[in-house]
């Protein structure tokens, strides 16, 4: 093998191990990014998880104010999606 052939070899395997060095950055710099954008709904999942079971001895101690509550919370949720299409038309 010459010496110019062994310079080009190196200089191809410099260039392969910036190009991972710079991938493995992009990398990190997107799962942090990702980590930061998603931070709230990791904590919102957390309390639901957390409470889930104070509202595991609510669902047995008054289970019609339970459904009541579903009934609400779908009755409102549909509302929103409705007002959303309308203002969304407009």
């Amino acid at each position: 093998m010459t010496i110019s052939k062994q310079k080009h070899d190196k200089q191809q395997i410099q260039l392969l191990l910036d190009t991972v060095r710079q991938q493995r950055l992009d990398l990190s710099a997107s799962c942090h990014d990702f980590l930061q954008r998603t931070a709230q709904y990791d904590r919102c999942w957390l309390t639901f998880l957390n409470m889930k079971r104070y509202l595991t001895i609510w669902l047995i101690l008054s289970p019609n104010r339970f459904l009541r509550l579903i009934k609400r919370g779908f009755g409102v949720w549909s509302t929103w999606r409705m007002l959303k299409k309308v203002l969304q038309q407009r």
